[in-house]
């Protein structure tokens, strides 16, 4: 049961939740049931931790208990952000303004998602990832360590388009480590981005993308590799 806490202006706290004094909050903010924040972390006005989550009845996600919400030390959860139950948002990392994470996710240390964009069920999101404003991240995705994201990037996983029987598997993208997507890209199921490569803006990506590769057009295809002056290596 939520009830009302004096921590701060229109603050609701559900039972056992862990909230350190060094925690930021904002007005009018929703912490569910055992959600528990780090210290240091800020949640922002109007902001929602540990929401319990709901299924259409069609719906082939798991149906399994969650565990409670988890913000890491110095994370920040954004005005109007739904973080729901299940989900850890690790040290440093920035849930922006209006974007939406759901049930056993995870976002790695110092990454951040972006204004408005939707992080599905069952992505794992690695350290220090950028994925800006207006992304749908599909479910059973993983973006590992240092990707970029651009704007209105899509993931998808139903090659069906939703005409399948329960059994069928679902499969997101794998976006591999420091790999690039350009805005509005869209990445069919499955499909893996290799380390280091490049998908250019409002491509479609329909097969995998080697490592290094650059890929446009629709469908994509390679036009070139990455070049050694071009490798994360030579930023840091």
């Amino acid at each position: 049961m939520l009830r009302p806490s004096d921590r701060a202006p229109g603050l609701l706290l559900g039972g056992g939740v862990e909230l350190p004094s060094t925690v930021k909050i904002g007005g009018n903010v929703v912490i569910h049931e055992g959600t528990v924040i780090g210290g240091e972390a800020c949640v922002q006005d109007n902001a929602v931790i540990g929401k319990p989550v709901v299924l259409g009845e069609r719906s082939t996600a798991s149906r399994a208990a969650l565990s409670p919400a988890r913000i890491g030390a110095g994370a920040t959860v954004c005005a109007g952000a739904v973080v729901v139950a299940g989900a850890t948002v690790q040290a440093g990392a920035i849930v922006g303004d209006q974007a939406h994470v759901r049930e056993r996710c995870t976002i790695g240390d110092s990454s951040v998602v972006g204004r408005g964009s939707a992080v599905d069920n069952d992505v794992r999101i690695g350290a220090r990832v950028k994925i800006q404003t207006g992304c749908y991240v599909t479910a059973y995705s993983t973006i590992e360590d240092d990707v970029f994201v651009a704007p209105s990037v899509t993931l998808t996983n139903d090659g069906t388009l939703g005409r399948h029987r329960p059994e069928h598997e679902l499969r997101g993208a794998t976006l591999k480590r420091a790999c690039r997507v350009g805005a509005a890209a869209v990445l069919l199921p499955g499909v893996a981005i290799g380390e280091e490569a490049v998908v250019a803006a409002g491509a479609v990506v329909t097969g995998d993308v080697p490592a290094r590769a650059v890929v446009m057009g629709v469908p994509a295809r390679a036009i070139r590799e990455v070049g050694e002056e071009d490798l994360l290596e030579r930023f840091l």
